[in-house]
């Protein structure tokens, strides 16, 4: 055994799994002087944000779509920045007079970045509704701006606002209930439901709110693709003296006496440390790595057990030897007008009508010329919901639990007919393109089960834990184990994430680096490695170690002239 091998037998801190909340939480730890190593199952970091290539020539974004209050000041700008990568993630407007268009069969909304002129927007498209969206935007826009002021305050241990605290167990539909509204403005003002994955009925107010305010604060995407935000995290993580390990599946974190231990890994070895933070899969963390009852309190294994999650997402994959005329702005289409009804069909299993069909088009986001698409081309994703659980696969279990599904003709059939709606969809959208398509694939919610090990293939974390939109904290009742991710306290999207990647660094280290970060640079920009010319962020996100390994899908735009 070499000195390497045996120096990282023992860590400061371990983080299992590498999406934006993990990848952060350990940058303020090593940016802080920590020795931190980082494992991830899939071979390369960055979770949601990852990218895939097809024919050298198409990028496509797995779940960075588009990031909200990415302007000077912005949240995910100041987390990055507080670490020293201010520079290294540049990220672009999207229409500021319309980022998201809401299309219904009798009303078009583009929407803008402010609550004020979003509000007018909503007055002018439903007029008859006016005094009810007034008062459910005046309620929206008080909680979205206390929980952004709460942000850097809360860190420090301010107070939660009393406006959050009022609304903190209340639902978007008993909003709407309160502001009159009908269904039709029901469907409009939840039409960017799809940014969470749950119906009016099931989404608390507060989450509701805070994902509109970080929009109507500006829509931006980053140059390069989401692959670029975990590239830079991992540049820092490595360059402040800490590891990456991809390909390296956690079998069960380490617990002893109440206290963690390090990690035992799929091939039998372990690693040491006296701090673990789990940005894994939440149920999967508690019920398996953390072997359930045996080292946690049973109200914690219960509350595992009996929680839900959010609605599971399909996306179709589209290039076109073309290009769209069409504002730099996502789709959100509904071809019915009843959100409440689209979604109870949902839950009860049913998909012979797609809810809605979102598009989002990244050759017109990224001006990086070939970063999406050839010159000429275009690039967009299709994304709908998906019913929970395995049935409508004509499938009981899925990758987790060892089912090979991807040559199953109930599966396939099932994948065909998903494709084709959404196709019809898009075109219903924004007219025909089938006749250009030169690329489609589509990823359903077993795909990303597969890559993530997310429980029931959703990206968006827990819908109820113990009650609905209640969530765990960073804290676990083991010494030295936390939490990070899409289902812990801020998380949701990468923004989220992010955020409670450094508000568990806080927790970890007894300081708050929000705050710090946010007035002064932790991390050392002068460790940075210098980026040249061909710098490649799937690459960087391999890890030191499997960086130069056979398999790099790379770019060759030239490839599909």
């Amino acid at each position: 055994m070499d000195t390497e091998e045996k120096a990282a037998e023992h860590w400061d801190a371990i983080v299992v799994g590498s999406g934006i909340g993990g990848l952060v939480c350990a940058g303020y730890l090593v940016a802080s002087g920590m020795r931190v190593l980082v494992l991830e199952q899939h071979d390369v970091a960055g979770g949601n944000s990852h990218v895939f290539r097809r024919r050298r020539a198409y990028q496509f974004d797995v779940g960075v779509h588009y990031l909200g209050d990415c302007g000077p000041g912005g949240l995910l700008p100041s987390i990055l920045s507080g670490l020293g990568l201010a520079d290294r993630v540049r990220f672009h407007p999207m229409d500021p007079d319309g980022f998201d268009r809401i299309v219904l069969p009798s009303v078009t909304v583009d929407v803008p970045t402010g609550w004020d002129r979003y509000a007018e927007r909503l007055r002018a498209a439903l007029p008859a509704e006016a005094d009810g969206i007034t008062r459910y935007v005046a309620v929206c826009a008080s909680i979205g701006q206390a929980c952004r002021a709460s942000v850097f305050a809360a860190d420090a241990g301010g107070k939660v606002p009393a406006v959050m605290l009022r609304w903190s167990r209340r639902t978007l539909a008993q909003l709407f209930d309160h502001c009159g509204l009908s269904a039709r403005a029901r469907t409009v003002l939840a039409a960017q439901s799809g940014n969470y994955g749950s119906a009016p009925a099931g989404t608390l107010v507060v989450a509701h709110a805070m994902m509109l305010d970080d929009y109507l604060r500006g829509a931006y995407y980053p140059e390069g693709g989401g692959q670029v935000i975990a590239a830079s995290l991992v540049e820092l993580l490595e360059s402040h003296g800490g590891t990456l390990l991809t390909r390296t599946r956690v079998r069960r974190i380490l617990i002893d006496h109440g206290r963690v231990a390090g990690v035992e890994l799929a091939d039998g070895s372990t690693h040491r440390a006296p701090v673990v933070v789990s940005n894994a899969d939440y149920r999967r963390t508690v019920l398996e790595l953390c072997d359930g009852r045996e080292n946690l309190p049973d109200s914690a294994v219960d509350r595992a057990e009996t929680a839900t999650m959010r609605l599971p997402s399909a996306v179709c994959y589209v290039a076109l030897d073309r290009e769209l005329s069409l504002p730099n702005a996502n789709i959100w289409y509904w071809p019915g007008e009843d959100v409440d009804a689209a979604y109870a069909g949902l839950e009860s299993g049913r998909l012979d009508e797609l809810p809605f069909a979102f598009l989002s088009f990244a050759s017109l986001k990224d001006p990086q010329a070939g970063a999406a698409c050839p010159p000429g081309h275009t690039n967009f994703q299709i994304m709908t919901a998906c019913p929970p659980g395995y049935a409508h696969w004509g499938l009981t279990d899925g990758p987790t639990g060892g089912t090979r599904y991807r040559r199953e003709p109930a599966y396939l059939a099932a994948k065909e007919r998903l494709t084709e709606q959404m196709l019809d969809l898009a075109e219903a959208a924004i007219g025909p393109f089938r006749r250009n398509i030169v690329h489609v694939e589509t990823s359903t919610p077993l795909t990303q089960e597969r890559y993530t090990l997310s429980t029931g293939g959703t990206a968006y974390g827990l819908q109820s834990w113990g009650r609905l939109g209640q969530r765990p904290g960073i804290a676990t009742g083991v010494e030295g184990l936390y939490l990070a991710g899409q289902s812990i306290l801020n998380g949701g999207g990468i923004v989220g994430v992010a955020t409670a990647g450094a508000r568990c660094a806080s927790t970890i280290l007894g300081r708050p680096v929000l705050a710090e970060g946010h007035a002064a640079v932790l991390g050392n920009p002068d460790l940075l490695p210098e980026r040249r010319p061909g710098w490649d962020p799937l690459r960087t996100s391999r890890g030191l170690r499997r960086r130069e390994a056979r398999g790099l899908a790379r770019m060759d735009p030239v490839a599909a002239g």
